[in-house]
């Protein structure tokens, strides 16, 4: 399905923005939006990753980015939960496999794997601006008379 330019930049700094989460670190969907300056887009970027594409063994430069290059497993909802996916928990179970690959412990409390959720205050990652963006000086820093 072709996007428009305006779609196409922001599912492009969606996936770059997920791809700088360090290994072994989880952050939530709105805080990938607010990094990007649409706090208010929280769903909108779990629509990216639901679109993200597989990467094809047989065509490798069909898409730059793909579930092999993009860590999507490491978004999870505000409160660390592992969104259900309606698909009668395949897709849910599959990224807490990926999650425990990386060490990150994921707790279901013998709830089963509808309830997983990853405790934020040790496995999250909230940086205030993307990392290597250049930070914009502030007015106190300002030399020039």
């Amino acid at each position: 399905m072709p996007r428009t330019e305006e779609a196409q930049w922001w599912y492009d700094a969606v996936y770059s923005t997920v791809q700088l989460i360090p290994p072994g670190r989880c952050t939530s969907y709105g805080h990938i939006a607010l990094l990007l300056g649409y706090p208010q887009r929280a769903r909108q970027v779990g629509v990216c990753l639901k679109h993200l594409p597989s990467f094809d063994p047989t065509d490798p430069d069909r898409h730059f980015y793909h579930d092999q290059n993009v860590p999507w497993q490491r978004v999870v909802n505000a409160k660390g939960g592992i969104s259900p996916r309606g698909d009668g928990g395949a897709g849910a179970s599959r990224h807490v496999q990926k999650l425990r690959a990386e060490g990150i412990v994921v707790n279901d409390q013998g709830n089963g794997i509808a309830e997983a959720w990853v405790d934020m205050e040790r496995w999250g990652w909230f940086p205030t601006r993307i990392p290597g963006e250049e930070s914009e000086p502030d007015d106190e820093d300002d030399t020039t008379s």
